[in-house]
């Protein structure tokens, strides 16, 4: 039998906001425990929640930024459950009434194909506290440093159909809040993460299958490997008889395994009711209005000007825009340079491995963009080859300075004068004259690979400084005169 995969995607953004939500304590990661938990976050009887309208107003970029409906009147409800990092007995949420509706993202897959994903809803909430399991002799700890900074739920129609979808489209939120300045969304320390909603179902079938749900993914590769994983479980376990049920998941990284967590609860089982401490929201037009005006270019939009106006490919244009810090570098490249084509090739080659081989992001990048631009340019206008800008880019990597600096402090100025190419080219070949004879008594086929051992031994002995097309211009020049 055939089967194909639903998934939902439940991604939760901690918003960029300096205070909670509901509260002024800060929301500074990585703090002494519980030090940025006041009276409202600890929920000590008599306090009261005040709204945190930056969380609205970003909440609203968001939602006009995937073209979805802004409710005029959205209201804050209680989702009561009892945990231990939930002081209070409920998290305040949104449930009937969100303040993002249906809206849609549109994502790039590894083919090239596009697609759109829809999004049901993006509420705001607040975020619990953290258990933590270690050093406690036996027992947890509570932090509730967390508790109350302003979340973002955002819900995806189940319109993704592969693992390698879904990490699109994470990736795709992910460069979009980033783009937008309301999330860091560093996964690491959990700004951003994912609920996973899969099931599977007969080819063909329009009834959903029975959904498990793995809670709080933290990267792509896991989401990857967990939606995987889980895949691969509920086919088995049907096609052996057994039926799925519906829970929540864990993904364990070390043994590549889902493993139940408990029943999946209903909306019913929460008892959801409008917040007594909270009136409802109204959004004005006007503000809206605002909010719209404060958007930056969105990466679907760079993407198509990168295209457009730079000529690029719809691949390259595609990874330049993934970040907003790495399409601005691109820019101020390309602003130095005038090549978009170099520039692209630079940015998504020799730069790329150096951030990856040391594992920096790109606004930490040794060789800033006006450096690297200032490079291209010396290739450009044949200072130096393409073979010596990969020693001069190591250099400025290593933090001698500019590429001018570098090029006449290390001699590296590629030599263009024709006379004195064409005079090193008559010593290499009178010191391999017997292989110019074979070169000349071959056919085509065999001079063709001849040819790149006369090219080797002339850029050996100008020690890389010639330049490669008047070398080969001139070599066969000689070769075949």
């Amino acid at each position: 039998m055939q089967w194909e995969t639903v998934i939902g995607l439940e991604i939760h953004a901690q918003l960029s906001t300096q205070s909670k939500i509901f509260s002024g304590s800060a929301t500074t990661f990585g703090a002494e425990p519980n030090t940025q938990a006041s009276l409202v976050d600890l929920g000590m009887p008599g306090t009261l929640p005040v709204l945190n309208a930056e969380a609205v107003r970003m909440a609203c970029k968001f939602g006009l930024a995937i073209d979805a409906e802004i409710a005029e009147k959205n209201v804050f409800a209680r989702k009561n459950y009892f945990y231990p990092d939930l002081p209070k007995g409920y998290q305040t949420s949104q449930m009937d009434h969100p303040i993002v509706g249906k809206g849609h993202l549109d994502i790039t897959l590894e083919d090239g194909t596009t697609r759109r994903i829809g999004i049901t809803r993006a509420h705001l909430e607040e975020d619990a506290g953290k258990s933590l399991h270690e050093d406690f002799h036996g027992m947890s700890g509570i932090d509730l440093n967390r508790a109350g900074t302003p979340l973002l739920e955002i819900v995806s129609e189940p319109d993704i159909r592969s693992a390698k979808e879904a990490v699109a489209y994470v990736k795709a939120i992910h460069a979009l809040v980033r783009y937008l300045g309301i999330c860091d969304g560093n996964m690491a320390e959990g700004s951003l993460r994912c609920d996973c909603n899969v099931s599977v179902r007969p080819k063909g079938q329009e009834a959903f299958g029975t959904r498990a749900e793995i809670k709080n993914v933290n990267s792509f590769r896991f989401i990857e490997k967990a939606i995987n994983h889980e895949v691969r479980r509920q086919i088995e376990l049907i096609e052996d008889g057994g039926t799925v049920v519906q829970e929540t998941r864990l993904y364990d990284p070390n043994t590549d395994q889902t493993k139940a967590m408990r029943s999946k609860e209903e909306a019913n089982d929460y008892r959801y009711f409008p917040c007594p401490d909270l009136l409802p929201v109204v959004i004005e037009q006007s503000f809206l209005d605002e909010v719209r005006a404060s958007l930056p270019e969105l990466p679907g939009q760079k993407r198509e000007r990168f295209e457009r106006d730079f000529g690029l490919s719809a691949y390259d244009a595609s990874v330049l825009s993934a970040s907003r810090e790495m399409a601005d570098y691109f820019e101020q490249v390309n602003a130095t340079c005038g090549d978009a084509k170099l520039a692209a090739n630079w940015v998504m080659g020799e730069l790329s491995s150096l951030l990856n081989k040391e594992g920096l992001d790109i606004e930490k990048s040794p060789v800033s963009a006006e450096q690297l631009g200032g490079m291209i340019l010396r290739i450009k206008d044949n200072t130096i080859s393409g073979k010596i800008a990969k020693m001069v880019f190591e250099a400025m990597a290593a933090g001698e300075g500019s590429a001018d600096a570098i090029i006449e402090k290390k001699g590296l100025k590629q030599v263009t004068d024709a006379g004195a190419i064409e005079k090193m080219l008559d010593e290499v070949l009178a010191a391999n004259a017997e292989q110019v004879e074979q070169y000349r008594a071959s056919d085509e086929a065999k001079r063709g690979k001849m040819f790149g051992f006369f090219v080797g031994q002339a850029m050996k002995a100008s020690k890389g400084k010639a330049n490669p097309a008047q070398v080969n211009q001139l070599l066969k020049s000689k070769l075949e005169g």
